[in-house]
């Protein structure tokens, strides 16, 4: 693994052994794991979402909205693709959180059986050079996906554009997709299988994550967060499930904290007389009811831990290492 521009303990977040599932299975059947990488705000959870056919992975416009390495798992007639949805990967390593996003990202990278490159349509900006850095060092098979071209008025542009990022690497393949509006992402199953090991599932095929249902419900809570709060949204921002009770009428009961960094802070995210708070756990509960298939009873409290984003103690506390 090539970790000299990483933190120290980059090696330490490896991907977990999937439990073998003993199955007959076709001759030639696939499976292994997907990395789907990229600067932040690329789509990648969109077409992770837009693959599976569900939603797993929340998605939002601000940059940096994946913050762990999610699995969410593919089952088609001739293999299993365990997709790893991860945290945009970025040179600068602000704050902790943005140094374990990052070796998030990389580890999952270094890890993986086939890497997926996202990129924007006609950009390939600095970020986008140094995600291309890592894929070359993991020395990976690797497929290009160029997203976002619905929103390419100039078509004719897309061909050259391709033809030129064709020219900096061994891709096995190079897909324009629109993820958002799931054109042209057909092939891609049978493309990354192709890459991968022949092999019997990892997984039940019933299974969609790896995920618990308490971590999905931390990051709808975000989500909700996230796009109520629009441009006021703290960085420093986080949820942490304090309670969850299922009832004897079939309903789970919910008690979550939305903890961030300053006292400031704590006001924008109540709102006034709370209205902000309410609003963001209506919507969250109405997205768990459908995403849990059951009656969800929700309360939500704000705390403030003084700089969290930057203390390991609290970084693992609220999940971030390790995972």
């Amino acid at each position: 693994m090539n970790s000299h521009d990483l933190p120290p303990g980059a090696d330490d977040e490896e991907l977990p052994e999937p439990p073998t599932v003993e199955a007959g299975v076709p001759e030639g059947y696939r499976a292994g794991f997907a990395a789907l990488v990229g600067r932040p705000n690329v789509g990648k959870s969109t077409l992770l979402n837009a693959l599976l056919g569900t939603k797993l992975s929340i998605v939002t416009p601000k940059p940096q909205t994946t913050r762990h390495r999610i699995v969410g798992l593919l089952n088609e007639p001739f293999a299993q693709i365990a997709f790893v949805d991860t945290p945009g990967l970025h040179s600068t390593h602000k704050r902790m959180l943005n140094q374990y996003m990052n070796r998030s990202a990389a580890v999952s990278l270094d890890d993986a059986d086939v890497v997926v490159f996202l990129i924007e349509a006609l950009t390939f900006a600095p970020e986008d050079e140094y995600v291309l850095g890592r894929i070359q060092r993991a020395g990976k098979p690797s497929i290009l996906v160029v997203n976002k071209v619905d929103r390419v008025a100039q078509k004719d542009r897309l061909l050259p554009f391709m033809n030129e990022l064709s020219r900096r690497h061994d891709w096995k393949a190079i897909v324009p997709v629109s993820a958002s509006k799931r054109s042209n992402i057909a092939s891609l199953p049978r493309l990354i299988a192709n890459e991968l090991p022949e092999s019997p599932p990892m997984y039940p095929p019933d299974q969609l994550t790896d995920r618990s249902e308490q971590f999905l419900a931390t990051e709808i809570i975000r989500e909700k967060l996230m796009l109520r709060l629009q441009d006021e949204l703290p960085y420093g921002l986080t949820v942490e499930i304090e309670r969850w009770q299922p009832t004897e009428d079939g309903r789970t009961e919910i008690s979550a904290v939305v903890w961030v960094e300053r006292p400031g802070q704590k006001v924008i995210v109540i709102g006034e007389a709370g209205e902000l708070l309410k609003s963001v756990g209506r919507a969250a509960r109405l997205s768990l009811n459908q995403a849990l298939g059951r009656r969800v009873h929700l309360e939500l409290w704000v705390k403030v831990k003084e700089n969290w984003a930057d203390s390991a103690n609290a970084l693992k506390a609220f999940g971030y290492e390790g995972s």
